[in-house]
C-alpha cells in the first residue's frame, strides 16, 4: 500500500514553517489521541499516522532528506518508518507526543502505556567522518573516536554508593509516576523526586554521582564500503548511548563526507576530468594520458591512455569505459569522462611566431569550420541590426524618410 504524503497528513503545505508545523501536530494529536476516543482503533492508528509525519518533517535532516526522495529517503530499508524495525529516532508515538507537550501529558490521558521507570533506550548518536575520493573509490578502513555515555563500573549502573542499595521513592511508592486531576483530563506525569525511576539514592556514588552513567570516549573500527557519495550514512545499530535502567543502546549514524579532489570531479557514478592537450595532437590527433584513481581492476596504473581525434577542439569528451566510481550495492561501475582542453603555446620564438603566420595563411575556410560559421552568423546579425549587408552601416531613418 502507498504511504500518504507526510504533508498531506498533517494538512500543511510543503512551506510550513516550525512553528505552524507544531500547531498542526497539536491540533491532531488532540483530536485522535486513542484515549480521547475510547481506544477506538482507527484513532489510534490516525494518531500514529499524524505523529510519524510530524516525527520526520519536524527533523530539518530527516525532511531535506523526505523532500528530495519522498518516503525512500527516510525509511530505513525495507520500507520500515521511523517507527519501524530498527526505525531511528523517537521509540515510540508517546515520546513525540511527550516532546510537545510536555511531560504533564507524556504517556496517555488515562494512565495507558509504558511504565517511565522501566528501560529506557539510550540516545542515537552522530558523528561526522570525512574521506578522501580516493576511498571512497576504494574502499577503507578507519578508526572513529567518539564520546558516549557508558554504565559506572563502580556502582554498575544503579547510581548507589558500593555496599547500599536504592530505596523505594515514597512520593511514587516505586511507580516513577504521579497522578494528578487537570481540569478536563486525568493525568499522570513523571515523579519530580525520583525522575521516573521509582528509586531514590540515599547514598550517591561517587564516581558518576548517582547518575549510574559517566561519559567516556569511545573508539571503533568502522568498515567504509566503496562508493560511498557524500552525505552517505552508516548506521552502526546499538553503538550509541547506553540506555536507562538496563535499556539498550542507541544508535551510531556515521555521515560520510567526501573531500573535494584537486584533479577529478564526481558526477552521480561517474568521474570527470579535464586533460590539456598540446596544439598539436588536437590538429593532427594522437595518444594522450589522463590520469584516473587506482583500484585492484588497474593493476597499479593510474594513467588510462586515451586517443585523440583529428581536429579536437576544447570540451571535446572522451568516454573511458568502467573507470570511474563503483556502485555502493552492485557491481556496477561508473565512466571516466575526459574533457579536453586544447592548448595554445605561448612565448613563441621569431622562427616559431614566422611558421605560425605561414600556417595562418595556408588555412582555407574548410579548414576552420567553426570560424566560417560564425563569420556568417555574425554578418547576417550585423546586417539585421544596421539595415545593410552587414559590410557596413546601412541607411539612416532620416534619408529613408526623404
Amino acid at each position: 500500500m502507498a504511504q500518504r504524503d507526510y504533508y498531506e497528513i498533517l494538512g500543511v503545505e510543503r512551506t510550513i514553517d516550525a512553528a505552524g508545523l507544531k500547531a498542526a501536530y497539536r491540533k491532531l494529536a488532540m483530536q485522535h489521541h486513542p484515549d480521547r476516543n475510547g481506544g477506538c482503533e482507527e484513532s489510534a492508528t490516525r494518531f500514529k499516522e499524524v505523529s510519524e509525519a510530524y516525527a520526520v518533517l519536524s527533523d530539518d535532516q530527516k525532511r531535506a532528506a523526505y523532500d528530495r526522495f519522498g518516503h525512500d529517503g527516510v525509511n530505513d530499508g525495507g520500507g520500515q518508518g521511523p517507527f519501524g524495525r530498527g526505525g531511528a529516532g523517537f521509540a515510540d508515538v508517546n515520546d513525540i507526543f511527550e516532546q510537545v507537550f510536555g511531560d504533564a501529558f507524556g504517556d496517555v490521558f488515562g494512565g495507558r502505556g509504558r511504565t517511565s521507570g522501566g528501560p529506557r533506550r539510550g540516545s542515537d548518536l552522530r558523528y561526522d567522518l570525512e574521506i578522501a575520493l580516493e576511498d571512497a573509490y576504494r574502499g577503507t578502513d578507519v578508526e572513529i573516536s567518539f564520546p558516549t555515555t557508558a554504565t559506572c563500573d563502580t556502582c554498575e549502573g544503579s547510581g548507589a554508593r558500593p555496599g547500599t542499595q536504592p530505596v523505594t521513592c515514597s512520593t511514587c511508592q516505586g511507580a516513577g509516576r504521579v497522578r494528578q486531576a487537570n481540569g478536563f483530563f486525568q493525568v499522570e506525569r513523571t515523579c519530580p523526586h525520583c525522575g521516573g525511576a521509582g528509586k531514590r539514592v540515599a547514598e550517591a556514588c561517587g564516581t558518576c554521582r548517582g547518575q549510574g552513567q559517566v561519559r567516556r570516549s569511545r573508539t571503533l573500527s568502522l568498515k567504509v564500503p566503496a562508493g560511498v557519495d557524500d552525505g552517505s550514512r552508516i548506521r552502526l545499530t546499538g553503538e550509541g548511548d547506553v540506555g536507562l535502567r538496563g535499556g539498550p543502546r542507541g544508535d551510531l549514524y556515521v555521515f560520510i563526507s567526501v573531500t573535494p579532489h584537486e584533479l577529478f570531479e564526481r558526477d552521480n557514478l561517474d568521474l570527470l576530468v579535464t586533460v590539456p592537450v598540446p596544439m598539436t595532437v588536437a590538429a593532427l590527433g594522437g595518444a594522450i594520458d589522463a590520469p584516473c584513481l587506482v583500484s585492484e581492476a588497474c593493476d597499479g596504473r593510474c594513467k588510462a591512455p586515451v586517443q585523440v581525434p583529428a581536429g579536437a577542439q576544447t570540451g571535446k569528451t572522451i568516454r573511458i569505459k568502467g573507470k570511474g566510481m563503483p556502485h555502493l550495492n552492485g557491481k556496477a561501475r561508473g565512466d571516466l569522462v575526459v574533457e579536453l582542453f586544447v592548448e595554445t603555446p605561448s612565448d613563441l620564438t621569431p622562427r616559431q611566431k614566422e611558421l605560425m603566420q605561414e600556417l595562418a595563411q595556408s588555412f582555407g575556410e574548410d579548414q576552420n569550420p567553426r570560424n566560417s560559421s560564425f563569420a556568417g552568423k555574425a554578418k547576417r546579425f550585423w546586417a539585421d541590426i544596421l539595415g545593410g549587408d552587414g559590410d557596413g552601416p546601412g541607411p539612416s531613418s532620416r534619408e529613408s524618410a526623404a
